[in-house]
């Protein structure tokens, strides 16, 4: 038996059989409640019963990137550093993507595990997140990482494998459709018989969960097609974890309008433009279905008198949360040189309330349906699921315990 690891100060022990570990970005749990209640989910049926089912919850800002990186660090932001896809750069004062593999600030679970020998395949659907999750690896036969996004351009030098598209005669998947996730599904059946890796990391995007509710069709259809999935891979004979990054909730009003503070201009108002600055972190190159409203956000000020404004914020409709920055990274384990003087976090009585800037900035000319969005404690709640026994699980359970669960834990 191989010597456990001690990765960011937590021991992990060599799994006993291939690990594989799927983020549904962002499954609210009542996707995968509905499509049970519809009898559209069978093979998770029996993953349940034969290993488990139990909730986690995720890190907030409850988006994308902090949630990934904490799974594939089994850490929370205040140790990996990345709190976001969007901030103030604090060595230049300027706002920036996050999306660079410079800002992550401690080494991944696969990275270390490949020093020691372990074999890695990791496939996201996009390959901003693949840049991030993939830091580290050394693709010399012992690591595959690739997105669905550019299958078409990878390369064995950059990824480890060449141009799976061509290979599988599969087409490359449009980035704004369900397909994109599902090849993620297919690459994992395919490359597991035949690179027997030690861990898996499958990451999907929200396309479908920005665009329908847990009972619409689009979502079911979705649900359905992933148990397919499940069931194959559950046949192979691998240790399966199930999670999510992030929850998923309606962000309109009963007209179907966006349900949006725009806190920039409120702001403004109210103590003066220059004053402050609002960052949404959910910020990046994808916003057709979000808009960039999301329901977290940082404020940084300038001159404003923080006391005032955080009783003021307090006082918006819709605001469940004003912390600051101290408070903040206590509460929620963010990285103090990376958060705003202040951070609000939205919902109100219906979940609904997301934030945005100025009413002039965001373009939500995209949305052809009722926004769908995420980002605050509304979102926190994930489902995680298991097909083998666990002898016990980690109290408050997390969704980055996922990969410490599956090596320590998982009979």
């Amino acid at each position: 038996m191989k010597a456990p690891l001690t990765i960011n100060s937590r021991v992990f022990n060599w799994p006993k059989r291939t690990l594989v570990v799927i983020c549904l970005d962002g499954s609210e749990p009542a996707y995968t409640d509905e499509a049970r209640k519809r009898g559209l989910m069978p093979n998770l049926e029996k993953l349940i019963a034969k290993g488990g089912e139990y909730r986690a919850d995720s890190v907030i800002p409850s988006f994308t990137n902090p949630n990934n990186l904490s799974i594939v660090t089994g850490r929370p932001p205040e140790v990996h550093g990345i709190c976001g896809n969007y901030l103030i750069d604090p060595d230049t004062g300027l706002e920036t993507m996050m999306n660079d593999p410079k800002w992550l600030r401690a080494p991944t679970i696969f990275a270390e595990f490949q020093k020691a020998g372990a074999r890695i395949l990791m496939v996201t659907a996009k390959d901003k997140l693949r840049l991030l999750l993939s830091k580290g690896l050394v693709y010399d036969g012992g690591a595959i990482a690739f997105s669905s996004e550019k299958a078409n351009t990878a390369t064995l030098m950059a990824n480890g494998i060449d141009n799976p598209c061509a290979a599988w005669g599969m087409a490359l998947p449009d980035v704004y459709s369900g397909d994109l996730s599902e090849f993620v599904f297919a690459a994992g059946v395919k490359l597991i018989p035949q690179m027997k890796p030690d861990l898996v990391y499958l990451s999907t995007t929200d396309f479908i969960q920005h665009k329908f509710g847990p009972t619409e069709k689009g979502a079911l259809d979705f649900y359905a097609m992933f148990d397919r999935y499940v069931g194959e891979l559950d046949a192979l004979g691998v240790t399966l974890i199930i999670t999510a990054d992030h929850g998923m909730n309606d962000k309109h009003t009963a007209d179907g309008k966006p349900d949006v503070l725009y806190l920039q201009d409120a702001l403004d108002t109210q103590f003066g433009a220059g004053k402050s600055k609002v960052i949404l972190p959910i910020t990046d190159p994808y916003v057709v279905h979000h808009g960039a409203l999301g329901s977290y956000a940082a404020i940084y000020l300038y001159g404003a008198d923080a006391g005032a404004v955080a009783n003021y914020v307090r006082s918006l409709q819709g605001i469940d949360v004003v912390l600051s920055k101290a408070e903040a990274c206590t509460r929620f384990g963010l990285p103090p040189d990376r958060t705003g003087d202040l951070v609000a976090v939205s919902g109100g009585p219906n979940k609904t309330k997301v934030i945005g800037t100025s009413a002039s900035a965001h373009d939500l000319s995209g949305l052809d349906v009722p926004l769908r969005s995420h980002g605050g404690l509304t979102e926190q709640i994930v489902p995680f699921f298991i097909n083998r026994p666990v002898s016990e699980l980690p109290k408050g359970l997390r969704n980055f315990d996922a990969f410490f669960v599956g090596c320590n834990f998982a009979d």
